[in-house]
């Protein structure tokens, strides 16, 4: 009895996990959308970021930095973008953004859209 019970809370966590991360990705997916201004920069076809990507770049690090994970853990490729990564590495250095610790992002493909990473 006491595994089933296991079982069925298990399902549940995992279904809330599923739901929750398509979700996530959705709306990250609106946020990298939104930083378009950024595509010349972070494509490598720009020496130097705009002033309206640097905008944009900051009110995403403000609002939803565990967006930016999935872009440097490759969630652009999904959006058709082949992304620069030393570009898009150097972007906060070229903004004068602060941003939280890379390692944040490393290897935290999936669960960065469910846990707090920031």
């Amino acid at each position: 009895m006491a595994a089933k019970k296991i079982e069925i809370i298990l399902t549940i966590v995992t279904v809330a996990a599923v739901i929750t991360t398509t979700s996530a990705q959705a709306s990250c997916s609106t946020v990298i959308i939104g930083l378009s201004p950024c595509l010349d920069y972070v494509t490598g076809n720009s020496t130097t970021p705009s002033s309206g990507c640097c905008t944009q770049f900051a009110t995403v690090v403000r609002s939803q930095p565990q967006c930016l994970c999935q872009v440097i853990n490759g969630g652009s490729s999904s959006l058709g973008i082949n992304l620069n990564q030393t570009q898009a590495l150097a972007l906060p250095s070229a903004c004068k953004v602060e941003t939280p610790p890379i390692s944040r992002c490393i290897g935290k493909i999936d669960l960065q859209h469910f846990l707090p990473l920031f």
